[in-house]
């Protein structure tokens, strides 16, 4: 009996070391981890893929969960197209799960872009695919136009290092979220930007508060630095 215990015990060692090393690769940045786990039918009322980013919508919430995109780091400086296109509706959504421009009037809200314009304007498909409505959420004017803002460049700036960077924007939705406008859009806690390159071996996370009437003054980037396993919708 002593003989075949002692010849198991390797093998279950070698096993458990097999599944931790899986486990240790698993948490590395990847397209197989964070946009599988957050872009998934079973996190997602409707996954819209418009070739250029993909979009987790819920219908309950009329709102996106979460968006995921990669940038390239050669088309970031490309063109820099000026003119702005205008929001649209989502056309893959039926009419019942859309929001429109309206809901926004007198929010007190910004429309809040997932997939920055900025990071894709280098040509005019790229720039009406994230001019969906689908892609913008309720965001506080002073996150939006300065710390969220901030980030995008960052990640931008990353791109370029780093030649690819991928991204998916995680939204955090309370329980018995506040609604606004006429088709009743679900406003969010925060949101979370994680940022990943798997061959480089690299990934960070930000987080960022949706509060009405706090000031970015003073704003540093790292201190919405958190941890990717924090990450949660």
């Amino acid at each position: 009996m002593n003989k075949v215990i002692f010849f198991f015990l390797p093998l279950l060692f070698v096993a458990c070391g097999s599944n931790s090393t899986a486990g240790i690769a698993n948490t590395l940045s990847g397209e197989s981890t964070y946009k599988e786990q957050f872009v998934d039918e079973n996190n997602c009322s409707q996954i819209i893929d418009n070739e250029f980013i993909v979009m987790c919508y819920d219908y309950q919430k009329k709102a996106v969960k979460s968006v995921s995109y990669t940038l390239i780091g050669d088309l970031m400086n490309e063109q820099n197209i000026d003119d702005r296109p205008s929001f649209h509706v989502e056309k893959e959504l039926e009419s019942k799960n859309r929001t429109s421009s309206t809901d926004y009037t007198n929010s007190g809200y910004d429309k809040g872009h997932m997939a920055p314009d900025a990071s894709f304007d280098w040509s005019e498909e790229s720039l009406d695919a994230v001019y969906t409505l689908a892609n913008v959420i309720p965001q506080a004017p002073q996150v939006n136009r300065y710390a969220w803002s901030k980030v995008e460049s960052y990640a931008r700036d990353k791109a370029e290092e780093l030649g690819e960077l991928n991204i998916v924007n995680v939204v955090k939705y309370g329980q018995r979220s506040s609604r606004m406008g006429k088709n009743q859009m679900a406003i969010s806690k925060g949101y979370f930007k994680i940022l990943y390159n798997k061959d480089e071996n690299y990934e960070e996370c930000f987080y960022y508060n949706n509060k009405l009437g706090v000031s970015a003054q003073g704003d540093v980037l790292e201190d919405h630095a958190v941890s990717c396993q924090s990450v949660t919708n």
